[in-house]
């Protein structure tokens, strides 16, 4: 999957920083009982139903300074899993596999769940031109793996963070003291930065989708906590002059109707916050 933030430098500093966390000075416990070179196998073993997610993370974990390990997939990012499933078995340093255990377990049930939560959304609005968005609610220092599983479940990534786009959303809007205000401000500081970014707006009602429509830099409209009713009518308004993100509040019970409405993205910050983890075990044979 070509995702632009899963870089190599990234990745390892999430692993890195995470393996210290774990291990510390030392896995004691391992150190304790196993001989330094004492080769064992494991398996994953599947506890539940849904999307997996993480195995090519899991992978980079246990091979990280430590290239001797073999890891075999049957199964692998976005492919449906059930109770019973092996997904892999990997071979290798007993120690090391135990040291590394605990990270590749609480990435892969935390993305499959994000995995599998993303593919139920966006399988019951298929009928539909619309896609399931993450957000900004996600987990400190684990965004990348979040958004990576989200779009193993099928879903668009929405901005990374503060600094790749610009979204101005009610409070920006209100210090500002209209729609108009903070887009003229939005159009002198590109002007003066030179910066090339995507800009979007948070519309509370059809008078701020119509104030962002008159200028130009503006990309995409999100639709904040509007009724059914009220979203039909702003994407009429927008004429597919820019792109339409529904917002606030979404759920499954909703989010059918909402895609109904003819937007073309909806926002679901539920997705990185609100999942179930799928249970899985890493288990000796």
């Amino acid at each position: 999957m070509n995702l632009h933030y899963l870089t190599n430098q990234a990745l390892n500093d999430f692993i890195e920083l995470a393996l210290a966390e774990d291990i510390g000075d030392g896995d004691h416990s391992s150190l304790a009982v196993l001989n330094h070179d004492l080769e064992q196998s494991a398996q994953l073993i599947i506890k539940g139903e849904g999307i997996l997610a993480g195995v090519e993370l899991a992978e980079r974990i246990l091979l990280f300074k430590n290239p001797k390990v073999e890891l075999i997939r049957n199964s692998g990012d976005g492919d449906p899993v059930k109770n019973g499933d092996i997904a892999f078995t990997l071979s290798g340093n007993a120690r090391k596999i135990l040291s590394h255990e605990r990270l590749v377990l609480n990435c892969m049930q935390r993305m499959s769940g994000i995995a599998t939560y993303t593919s139920m959304l966006q399988s019951l609005i298929s009928h539909t031109k619309a896609k399931v968005t993450d957000t900004r609610k996600t987990t400190p220092n684990f965004r990348l793996m979040e958004k990576w599983a989200v779009a193993i479940g099928g879903g668009v990534n929405h901005r990374m963070g503060l600094y790749d786009k610009i979204l101005l959303k009610d409070n920006h809007i209100d210090y500002c003291g209209s729609m108009a205000n903070a887009l003229n401000k939005v159009k002198d500081y590109l002007e003066k930065t030179g910066k090339d970014l995507f800009v979007e707006v948070e519309a509370r009602n059809l008078d701020e989708v119509t104030q962002a429509l008159k200028f130009e830099i503006v990309s995409t409209i999100m639709l904040d906590n509007m009724p059914p009713s009220e979203i039909i009518r702003a994407v009429k308004i927008t004429d597919g002059k820019v792109k339409t993100e529904a917002s606030g509040n979404i759920t499954e019970s909703t989010i059918k109707e909402v895609a109904e409405c003819g937007v073309d993205y909806i926002s679901v910050g539920a997705l990185t916050h609100s999942y179930k983890s799928l249970d899985m075990s890493l288990k000796a044979f």
